[in-house]
């Protein structure tokens, strides 16, 4: 068994090691399986999606190796040509797209609004590396059934909300530009229709453990905005 060789990345729930120039190794800190986002890896690359291939579980199912991507993801290309921030945000767009062209398979988590999209929930710019091929699609962890509308609500609070102060973490697109990318994304798609969607998706995401206070206050002010903006027209 090849053993884990430099970190190559590091999110708030797992890390990314090195195996060789053609494999990673993903390891959750709590030790959960993968099993499942392996199967809907599988699934999803099956059906053509821009995603790494998986070569095996081990561990007991608590390490999953994979396809290494080379090529920076969207936060490095960004800082080196911040020029193409419409460029990229709309890379964000196209994925969901993509995403929720595809049935969401009926053993994946149903999600209560009742959709039947597959929706990945975790799209920003940290979760898409720019290969030789084009752009993929990493971090399928939180994949699931349900509406597009609630996985574009959490694409928009997560960029939208991001903690600039957090070494790593989504802002580093940079804090003054942030908002603008969240507003390109969604401005590619029905603004009113998602905004119903956003104080759901919010409550759910106050609930993780690995949100920050400040992050939470941000994502219920652009809650309480867009509501007030909606009621403001009716």
């Amino acid at each position: 068994m090849e053993e884990p060789g430099k970190l190559l990345a590091s999110g708030r729930d797992g890390d990314i090691f090195e195996l060789s120039d053609e494999l990673v190794l993903r390891k959750t800190r709590d030790g959960r399986s993968l099993a499942g986002e392996a199967r809907i890896l599988e699934h999803v690359h099956a059906l053509g999606l821009p995603v790494p291939r998986v070569h095996e579980l081990r561990a007991g199912d608590t390490e999953l190796v994979m396809e290494r991507i080379h090529g920076p993801t969207m936060v490095q290309a960004f800082a080196r040509k911040p020029w193409k921030l419409r460029s990229h945000a709309h890379v964000l767009a196209e994925m969901h797209r993509l995403v929720h062209a595809l049935d969401g398979p009926t053993w994946l988590r149903q999600l209560p609004d009742d959709g039947d999209r597959l929706v990945h929930l975790d799209i920003h710019p940290l979760n898409v590396i720019y290969g030789p091929e084009g752009p993929v699609l990493i971090d399928w962890t939180n994949a699931s059934r349900g509406c597009a509308e609630t996985d574009l609500a959490h694409t928009w609070l997560i960029i939208a909300s991001a903690d600039t102060s957090e070494e790593g973490a989504v802002a580093r697109l940079a804090g003054p530009v942030k908002g603008l990318v969240a507003k390109l994304v969604i401005d590619e798609f029905d603004r009113d229709a998602i905004v119903p969607f956003l104080r759901p998706v919010a409550d759910v995401r106050a609930l993780d453990r690995n949100m920050h206070p400040s992050e939470i206050e941000a994502m219920y002010r652009i809650v309480e905005r867009q509501e007030a903006r909606i009621a403001d027209r009716a």
